[in-house]
């Protein structure tokens, strides 16, 4: 592994990229945008960025499903272990896909990810309300459409909060804090089987990890509040900025 030349610069970065990583997943998600490239400008190769990030943040998605809890259970939703089950098979398959990717490829692949995650994190509420309760009452369904998401969250992740929150608006979901408690829980379960498999891989840098880890669940214990304080559209217009920037900067740092 390279050694990181460390700054204050560098960690104050990763510090409050992932505070607001943190919050940002809990109230639809988007973090991403934030940490991945965070890890990148700090030095670390982008395979072992995405997979650092990953496991970065799943104490703070834990953290933010704790904060859901009442939400989670007011729903009292009979298909979640199912849901919970397809989540996490996905999301190990995801992780193995990633890491039989080689750095160069997954450099060339990334500017496409984020590309995909911005428009679908821009336009994801459109499309989920143009298509609400089209899967209604049909679990198998709901099932084939969750696994890939979770195989896709399990590989990247940008955008999946996005993603889940469309897959229980197509299923007739309209609670949307009973709805982002449920998608922090399903994120984190996949989240934290693919973190489990690259940690066991060895492709986890720790120092960035654990610094963006605790500012995370900081951030995800926060977000639940700040969602009820904070408008929606600030938050969403300052992801899309993110995501598009870092789009941009992917595509030209990308291998020809």
């Amino acid at each position: 592994m390279l050694y990181l030349n460390w700054s204050v610069l560098n960690t104050l970065l990763l510090v409050t990229a992932a505070f607001a990583a943190g919050a940002i997943n809990s109230i639809a998600g988007g973090g991403s945008f934030l940490t991945f490239p965070s890890l990148v400008f700090a030095g670390v190769p982008p395979v072992f960025a995405n997979a650092s990030n990953t496991v970065a943040l799943v104490p703070g998605a834990l953290a933010s499903g704790v904060a859901y809890r009442d939400d989670i259970g007011r729903l009292n939703e009979p298909r979640l272990r199912a849901w919970f089950i397809v989540s996490v098979a996905g999301g190990l398959l995801g992780a193995w896909l990633l890491l039989v990717t080689s750095d160069r490829t997954f450099r060339q692949i990334a500017p496409w990810l984020l590309l995909f995650a911005t428009l679908l994190f821009a336009f994801g509420k459109q499309a989920s309300e143009a298509l609400g309760g089209r899967l209604h009452s049909n679990h198998l369904a709901m099932l084939l459409l969750l696994f890939p998401i979770a195989v896709y969250g399990g590989y990247f992740g940008g955008g999946i909060g996005i993603m889940i929150l469309a897959a229980f608006r197509l299923y007739g979901m309209t609670d949307i804090h009973g709805m982002n408690g449920i998608k922090t829980l399903l994120s984190a379960a996949l989240n934290a089987v693919a973190a489990a498999m690259f940690i066991f891989a060895h492709d986890v840098y720790w120092r960035p990890t654990l610094i963006m880890m605790a500012a995370g669940i900081a951030g995800g214990l926060a977000g639940p509040v700040f969602a009820k304080r904070l408008k929606p559209a600030v938050i969403r217009m300052i992801v899309i900025t993110v995501g598009i920037a870092m789009t941009g900067y992917f595509f030209h740092i990308a291998p020809k």
